[in-house]
């Protein structure tokens, strides 16, 4: 059966989802939603997500909202197909796990808001906050230096294979590196450099770019 992923392969939640769904050799298909028109803001979407964000999956009679909780979803649902992101022992899954929340409550805040306040306001005519962006790009170094001393013990965060915790990494990381001007608090740390150059060539983040 064939996945359907409501949402915009541009936008970053989305592109989490569907870079896991390629990993894993699930077919699916984008029902586009359109941020800039309110599409998220109308009722039809409101009924499979009442907080009017994307993405939402629908997976037959089953729907799923919240990109991290897609993401395990279907690592765990196929977790013999494809490339497996969540380890091998309970002891790596833990360290998946342990990953996934250090990128949702230590990584994403500050690289959303320099994202937010850099890339999306300008599109948006609303005037960027100085302040928020010097706090921001303090609190994401700090983070990185964490990575940085992780990344140098091994290849990728829960160890030496490629898992969610890397590839919820993905679309924000992408945009600090093209499109914040940003790039050199990646480049100025030698492993994360490294582990950032790995994890943006996989064939699965490839094409969910070009989609």
């Amino acid at each position: 059966m064939v996945v359907k992923v409501h949402g915009s392969p541009y936008a970053s939640a989305p592109r989490r989802v569907l870079a896991c769904l390629i990993e894993k050799d699930i077919e699916f298909e984008i029902v586009p939603v359109d941020l800039f028109k309110g599409e998220h803001k109308n009722p039809e979407f409101l009924n499979l997500q009442p907080f009017g964000v994307v993405p939402v999956v629908q997976d037959g009679d089953y729907t799923l909202y919240e990109s991290r909780a897609i993401i395990r979803y279907y690592a765990e649902k196929y977790k013999s197909q494809g490339n497996d992101l969540l380890g091998k022992t309970v002891e790596e899954r833990g360290l998946v796990e342990q990953w996934l929340e250090v990128e949702g409550q230590n990584y994403h805040p500050p690289i959303y808001n320099l994202v937010a306040q850099l890339v999306f306001f300008p599109k948006m005519g609303i005037p960027v906050d100085q302040k928020i962006i010097e706090e921001s790009e303090e609190k994401l170094g700090k983070v990185l230096d964490v990575y940085e001393e992780r990344l140098s013990k091994s290849k990728y965060l829960a160890g030496d294979f490629f898992s969610l915790a890397d590839l919820t990494h993905l679309p924000f990381t992408h945009y600090l590196v093209t499109d914040v001007g940003k790039e050199f608090m990646i480049r100025d740390r030698k492993h994360v450099s490294a582990w950032w150059d790995d994890i943006a060539n996989r064939p699965s983040w490839k094409k969910v770019l070009q989609l």
